[in-house]
């Protein structure tokens, strides 16, 4: 329904339509359209998304206002928008007969209206448009302008740090894939975030998404964990679930994998390491209220994070995944699964996916092998099958036995297992035994349409999540 309000509630609509721009990737630019004191229209920026020039707030703001009253004359309408208008905006508004504009943050390289030039001051023009600022409007309207302000510097500050990392060295003993390997991927519009300053990295670049929500109602943070031969892409139809019950989102590459750095050796990869770059980049995140989901090496390695910090995690989605103790022994089918990795170390990773789902497309199959253009950056799904711990002095087995004494024993959290139980490497008989170790763990949820990638399933799964934690 409209809302009636003054101007600092119409600014913050407008910020509110800013930080959705920014959470997707976009200048964080945000507008709305007032008629009669209610808000008939809003807009933000998407120009990028939309591969459009004219994409921005204001024109999608008076585009839908437009619609709304059926006529393209807007007479005694008011637009707010946090960032003064451009020509073409200005441009815009002057056509469709805007009475007011209100703007928070001024635009010193392409502002039209008084910084760079001023278009609604120009006497020949058969309209005139009223202009403010924020500040002109008291404390409240200028609480808005700051936080304007705030939002696009904190935009462009992490814009530069990327591209700072963007042009990163690569390692002497590692390779990068082409980031035009990852161009228009279906599902996965997600800009890339990097870290290399985490101390067991020593350089390497690890990616990770990190996805705010358009309109953040909830302390919670899914972490979402990946397994080999996978990346982040698993995880692109539960990530919108996620985001649109207002939480955030964080979903890394394991270096080695995805957008990370690869590097070459096989021998470089140990349990030990990679679990350690993960605690590191918790920490480096400060991220808290963790609801942990993983599946398949994301649970082998996640399920023994908990324990360092339980004071940051609330809750445990987990999918087709064990602890690896060295106590039970490894199922058939991941045997039959790690002998053929060994027969066929650069076997078609697209293929596997299509086989494991024929539901899947051919460009969804692709993209889970987009980040492996040939064999020399393939070390990490040669190295990861062997890895797994088989007996109790294998490494990892010991941090494993630890952890499972943790969630038998210390875990106070919620709880949800989704099994895809026509998973030919870890079925329904291994989760059930998993099942008994987690602590105060429901009744498994079962996807009998999923294989062992349960997640190409997984809005069920991430539904269910919401509704368990918020």
């Amino acid at each position: 329904m409209p809302h009636t309000g003054d101007n600092a509630y119409f600014l913050q609509q407008a910020l509110e339509q800013a930080r959705a721009a920014a959470a997707a990737g976009e200048v964080p630019v945000g507008a709305v359209v007032v008629k009669d004191g209610q808000v008939i229209a809003s807009g933000r920026n998407a120009p990028i998304g939309q591969h459009d020039p004219t994409a921005h707030a204001e024109i999608a703001a008076l585009r839908a206002a437009a619609a709304q009253l059926g006529n393209y004359r807007l007479d005694g309408c008011e637009l707010y928008v946090t960032l003064e208008p451009c020509a073409m905006c200005a441009g815009a508004m002057l056509h469709a007969r805007i009475a007011r504009v209100v703007y928070a943050v001024a635009d010193p390289k392409t502002g039209a209206a008084g910084s760079v030039t001023n278009l609604f001051a120009h006497s020949q023009l058969n309209h005139h448009t009223q202009v403010q600022t924020a500040a002109q409007l008291g404390a409240a309207c200028a609480q808005a302008a700051s936080d304007s302000a705030a939002l696009l510097q904190d935009f462009f500050s992490h814009k530069r740090k990327l591209q700072r990392q963007q042009h990163q060295p690569v390692r002497e003993d590692a390779l990068r894939t082409p980031d035009s390997a990852f161009t228009d991927l279906p599902g996965y519009p997600w800009p890339a975030q990097y870290v290399s300053e985490l101390p067991s990295l020593q350089g390497l670049r690890m990616h990770y998404l990190d996805i705010a929500a358009a309109q953040p109602h909830s302390d919670t943070t899914y972490l979402c964990l990946h397994g080999n031969p996978a990346w982040s892409y698993l995880y692109r139809k539960m990530i919108p679930i996620f985001s649109a019950s207002g939480a955030r989102v964080v979903a890394p590459d394991m270096i080695g994998f995805g957008k990370s750095d690869k590097p070459k050796k096989d021998s470089f990869h140990r349990f030990d390491w990679h679990r350690q770059c993960l605690l590191e980049l918790v920490e480096h995140l400060d991220l808290r209220n963790i609801v942990l989901v993983v599946q398949d090496w994301g649970g082998l390695l996640g399920l023994t994070l908990p324990m360092a910090a339980p004071q940051r995690y609330r809750g445990l989605v987990v999918m087709n995944t064990a602890l690896a103790t060295g106590l039970v022994p490894l199922t058939p089918g991941f045997k039959a699964w790690r002998a053929m990795c060994k027969d066929k170390p650069d076997f078609d990773i697209a293929r596997l996916f299509a086989r494991g789902d024929p539901s899947m497309t051919e460009a969804e199959c692709a993209a889970y092998m987009a980040p492996f253009p040939d064999s020399g950056h393939r070390a990490a799904t040669r190295a990861f099958p062997a890895m797994v711990p088989e007996f109790e002095d294998s490494e990892g087995a010991a941090i494993s036995r630890e952890a499972m004494a943790f969630w038998q024993t210390q875990w106070s959290g919620t709880s949800l297992m989704a099994i895809g139980t026509q998973d030919p490497v870890l079925g329904e008989q291994p989760m059930r035994g998993l099942h008994k170790i987690i602590r105060h763990c429901p009744e498994p949820l079962l996807l009998p349409q999923a294989g062992h990638f349960v997640q190409e399933h997984g809005q069920v799964i991430a539904q269910r999540a919401v509704e368990l934690f918020g």
